[in-house]
């Protein structure tokens, strides 16, 4: 089962016509993805990919009833692109667009706090429910459905786990990439607070990050849930990172929890697992 999107979910695409979503809006309705309408300004034709072209997520709302938007739009225009997603009242938008500067991200954060929406990246490979829909540009060849919901700022390492947990028969509910800007649309925890009342997911994987404070903010969400399912993190230290966040804005911004270790205090304060390696996050789901 998924969290965010499923077989029926009627998508719409903003900036279908580039070179990037076509070849990956292809592939993603290859796998099932219901894309039902394109939206172009000032758009020259009617149909791309077999998909009805509107100028106005509005309009595409108002013709296809689509509820959830995936964004291929270049960052100097994506703010655009997303607030007008976010006025139109979709329930998802999965922005894939990378480099979105942070003065436009602050302005669509705030509109966010204003809306039922909920905005996954950007930068993200995006959302996939193994077996039935994806949103973005994940490798569609190898996920398989079940019921371990994963949620990750860290495209490669999700990817190679994913490999890793199907060779030994553990298959995903949905998959999650948050996106690895420097501000994101939405944090973990709600994220995470959706897969704790899924009913088909049955263990939560973060695989975290070291910069920032996201996933500091998933754990205190986590401990306040009530019947918490399992939760294990992937936590890979990394020796640059102090050189990252060297100066007292860091601490600052962190609330003082820069190094690994730190979080790894925080974490295990709120009843999550943590593991180093895949092979022991294997090993911990196999026990």
């Amino acid at each position: 089962m998924s969290i965010l999107i499923d077989k029926k979910t009627k998508v719409l695409v903003q900036g279908i016509t580039g070179a990037q979503a076509s070849f990956h809006i292809q592939r993603a309705m290859k796998y099932g993805t219901k894309v039902v309408a394109g939206v172009v300004p000032n758009k020259r034709e009617d149909f791309h990919l077999g998909v009805p072209l509107f100028e106005t997520v509005k309009e595409a709302v108002e013709k296809t009833k689509a509820t959830v938007s995936v964004v291929f739009v270049p960052a100097k225009s994506a703010k655009k692109a997303i607030i007008e997603a976010i006025d139109a009242e979709l329930d998802i938008v999965v922005v894939i667009t990378s480099g979105i500067s942070i003065a436009d991200m602050m302005e669509i954060r705030q509109r966010l706090l204003k809306s039922k929406t909920i905005l996954i990246g950007p930068n993200t490979p995006g959302v996939i429910t193994p077996s039935e829909a994806y949103l973005g540009i994940f490798p569609d060849s190898f996920q398989k459905a079940g019921n371990i919901g994963i949620i990750s700022r860290s495209s490669t390492l999700t990817y190679e786990v994913v490999w890793e947990l199907n060779k030994i028969g553990i298959g995903q509910s949905t998959i999650v990439g948050l996106g690895d800007d420097f501000i994101v649309g939405t944090g973990y925890g709600e994220i995470i607070e959706k897969f704790n009342n899924d009913e088909k997911t049955d263990v939560i994987i973060l695989i975290g990050g070291i910069d920032g404070n996201y996933e500091l903010d998933l754990a205190y969400k986590y401990a306040g849930l009530d019947n918490k399912k399992k939760f294990i993190a992937l936590m890979v230290d990394d020796p640059t990172a102090l050189s990252r966040f060297d100066g007292i804005a860091s601490e600052i911004i962190c609330n003082g929890i820069i190094e690994t270790y730190k979080k790894r205090e925080v974490f295990k304060n709120a009843g999550i697992t943590i593991v180093d390696s895949i092979q022991a996050l294997k090993y911990e789901l196999l026990k």
